[in-house]
């Protein structure tokens, strides 16, 4: 059965087909005189086109719904002219196969005009409700995230709230986003998984590496929904040390500051890369990224400047008795890099 959403559009097209059928019919009428003949004509002319609409709708908004809307442009340039094309020879093989009346000599160039601009009049309005569709969307789950305000006052929660309750409460918000918002159901399912870990986080001293990159990776995927493609990233790391133990919650905070302070500024965005490799008994955690960096006087003020960075870096010295270390990319971006014993030279604070 179609779903409600589904159903939706399909209204939505014949409402289009209609309302320019109606039209291109008036204009015919008025310039021929001949309205029992122009109606046949304009029926056969509008399912042909609706017929070759459908795999190029199919194409740009299901199998490729998620790609920049530049390349779609580029599938436009192609299926314009082949659906101009396969038009005009499907539809005037019929007429003259059935005897119907159709343009002829200097008036077929006002078919291929006319139908050029049915398409982009077409699916310049299938991308507008596109864009509308994906705006609520995303209007529903600022909603959903700004009621809930979890992240800022998750130490609260903590201390206040029983974490099966909390996880109930994300269950309820779930369940109560329809079913057809897949994307902002995802993003409650991974705000959830974010939440337990850090309840996680809260009650053991260590972790091992593949679970913090887990929750490491579900926080960029987060923040990429907000930034889209302005926020790429990639996390490298030897296989042979994911099941090592390390303290929970140091790497982060570290990317949550390159997000900040590094990629948000920037319009076109940038990258963050996270290497994590065995250099003799310890390990070695690289966070790199390409955004808008900061100068050598500034490198001691963002560690009293920035909370999380702060407070990572008193946490490290503590612990191993050495901070992190601020190293300027080329051509721009910043480094932040710090070293972990490994096995039993680890100690919990």
């Amino acid at each position: 059965m179609l779903s409600k959403v589904f159903q939706r559009e399909i209204a939505q097209a014949l409402a289009l087909y209609c309302s320019l059928a109606t039209v291109y019919y008036i204009a015919l009428v008025l310039d021929t005189g001949w309205w029992y003949y122009q109606l046949k004509g304009v029926g056969l002319n509008h399912l042909i086109k609706g017929l070759l609409t459908i795999p190029i709708w199919w194409l740009i908004f299901r199998k490729y719904e998620s790609i920049a809307f530049w390349k779609k442009l580029l599938i436009h340039l192609v299926a314009l002219p082949l659906f101009v094309i396969l038009w005009m020879w499907i539809y005037y093989m019929i007429c003259d196969h059935l005897g119907m009346r159709r343009a002829q000599g200097s008036r077929l160039i006002w078919d291929g005009y006319i139908t050029a601009l049915f398409y982009i009049v077409q699916f310049g309005f299938f991308h507008l409700v596109d864009y509308y569709k994906k705006l609520k969307e995303q209007q529903l789950l600022a909603t959903q995230l700004s009621k809930l305000n979890l992240q800022s006052e998750l130490s609260a929660l903590k201390a206040q709230l029983n974490p099966h309750f909390l996880y109930n409460v994300f269950n309820t918000i779930n369940a109560a986003i329809p079913t057809s918002a897949k994307n902002a159901r995802d993003m409650v399912n991974k705000l959830s998984d974010l939440f337990r870990y850090q309840l996680k986080a809260s009650r053991e001293e260590l972790v091992m590496v593949r679970e913090e990159l887990e929750f490491v990776e579900k926080y960029l995927d987060l923040e990429k929904e907000r930034f889209g493609d302005r926020l790429l990233f990639e996390i490298n790391v030897e296989e042979e040390i994911l099941d090592a133990k390390i303290p929970p919650m140091l790497i982060q905070p570290i990317i949550e500051n390159s997000v900040k302070h590094g990629i948000s500024p920037l319009i076109e965005g940038g990258k963050i890369s996270i290497y994590i490799r065995r250099v003799n008994k310890s390990l070695e955690i690289v966070v790199h990224d390409t955004g808008a960096g900061i100068g050598d006087q500034q490198k001691e003020n963002l560690l009293k400047r920035g909370v999380g960075l702060s407070n990572t870096n008193e946490r490290l010295q503590k612990m191993y008795g050495s901070g992190i270390e601020l190293i300027n990319n080329t051509p721009k971006g910043l480094s932040v890099t710090f070293a972990l014993p490994i096995g039993d030279e680890i100690k919990s604070l």
